[in-house]
């Protein structure tokens, strides 16, 4: 077989640039933002729908109005819609209408999407306590602030892929509605680049007193909850616990945020969210999405879920004064880098195979994306947890050999390329059954 060169262009060889200067996030916007979210008294979703000044229906509508601002601001470049679902669940017991708002940035793909959110609801120490004052600063309005800014930032620019900057209620009550928003992906046809999960992003302060401001945890699944039995299997063959499309989107996040100046730290960590939690990625995750969640390095669970009191000199509740919003701006500009890059980037392969068993060599094979100006196969050695090396082949290849190369010892991967360098996620290859239509 013909050996394919290496593609000497030098938009395929660098990775996207970062964002520049003008797409830094503003803490005195996210600030602004996340006092509004708290000053609507209580975001409960079991809370008024229909109050113009207090509850989640208030909150909601002024989600939407400023998304309407920065659609304005962009030449109508965003569409604002709402998705509903009744739910009667365990704590909802006389059912409740979950509303989400959709803000919906068209790229020339429409059907291939990035979906950045967070929950607008709140709560205090019982969950089913509708009336007290709920400010949920950093859980979540820390999340939505996020999101809003993440679209005045990136609705300056134009993508492949379209955009979703979503303000999810019902979390509190059993994620409802990211239940409702995966729910209504799959019905709509939606192919899923990515899901950035955004959930207590804004403190830096810990339950011990430790300040842990040089990191944000990024957690993802390894073993897809999707899986079949014959894919656990053939996942067993290859080896592939710590590289399905979730772990690889946090690797693709870890890669972004590396070319912000003066920003922080992606922590990978290899489970699906904190330890017997979870949170609105999940329902993502079941129906085999990409998804991740965004949390700060550090918890105060004292500032989590909590009535607003003082006991033995100790202050709990989640308010402002407990965030640190330089802290959130930066987490914010790793999502915004992060969306840019996948978004301007082409699907990556739909799957890739692997072939050398008994030789020196190994063959690799991928599916074509659309608008591929390239691809760039990865590989490591089996032992190492990070790609270290590459190979960049044009767009008019869907097979290449690795010269020396032992499939036995290596881990391979291909992800797809713009022209101007945007790099998918990593699709790792193996010998895993298709799924079936």
């Amino acid at each position: 077989m013909k050996r394919l060169p290496l593609l000497t262009s030098a938009a395929l060889l660098f990775p996207a640039v970062a964002a520049s200067a003008q797409d830094a996030p503003s803490p005195a916007r996210l600030k602004a933002d996340v006092e509004k979210l708290v000053s609507f008294g209580t975001r409960h979703s079991l809370s008024s729908p229909d109050d113009p000044k207090r509850g989640i229906g208030a909150a909601r509508r002024w989600f939407a109005e400023e998304m309407q601002r920065t659609a304005v601001q962009c030449g109508g470049c965003i569409q604002t819609s709402t998705i509903e679902r009744n739910f009667t669940v365990e704590r909802a017991p006389n059912g409740v209408n979950i509303v989400d708002v959709l803000a919906i940035q068209p790229g020339r793909d429409p059907n291939r999407v990035v979906i950045v959110q967070g929950h607008i609801d709140s709560r205090v120490s019982d969950v089913m306590n509708a009336t007290a004052d709920a400010p949920g600063a950093n859980d979540d309005a820390s999340g939505v602030a996020l999101v809003l800014e993440a679209a005045r930032l990136l609705s300056k620019r134009k993508f492949d892929a379209t955009i979703i900057y979503a303000a999810l209620s019902g979390e509190e009550q059993g994620l409802l509605g990211a239940q409702l928003f995966a729910d209504t992906a799959k019905e709509r046809g939606w192919v899923v680049t990515a899901v950035l999960n955004n959930d207590i992003v804004g403190n830096t302060i810990g339950q011990n007193g430790t300040r842990v401001a040089d990191r944000v945890r990024v957690f993802s699944e390894g073993i897809r909850a999707i899986e079949t039995v014959p894919e656990q299997l053939a996942r067993r063959g290859n080896g592939g616990e710590d590289d399905g499309p979730s772990r690889a989107l946090a690797r693709a996040i870890d890669k972004a945020a590396e070319t912000i100046p003066g920003g922080i730290d992606v922590f990978v960590d290899r489970r699906p969210d904190r330890f017997g939690r979870g949170g609105d990625h999940e329902p993502f995750l079941k129906l085999g999405y990409p998804a991740v969640r965004f949390s700060v390095g550090i918890e105060n669970y004292n500032q989590q879920h909590q009535d607003l009191r003082t006991e033995n000199g100790i202050e709990y509740g989640d308010t402002v004064d407990k965030m640190d919003f330089p802290y959130l701006a930066k987490v914010t500009a790793i999502n915004v880098a992060a969306i840019a890059r996948l978004a301007a980037a082409p699907a990556a392969p739909a799957q890739v195979g692997l072939a050398g068993a008994l030789g020196s060599d190994t063959v690799v094979s991928w599916t074509a994306s659309h608008g591929a100006a390239g691809y760039r196969i990865r590989w490591r050695r089996n032992d190492k947890q990070d790609w270290t090396d590459q190979r960049d082949v044009p767009a008019s290849a869907t097979e290449a050999t690795l010269k020396d190369v032992v499939v036995d010892d290596h881990f391979i991967g291909v992800s797809a390329l713009s022209s101007d360098g945007a790099e998918s996620i990593v699709t790792f290859g193996g010998r895993a059954p298709r799924r079936p239509r």
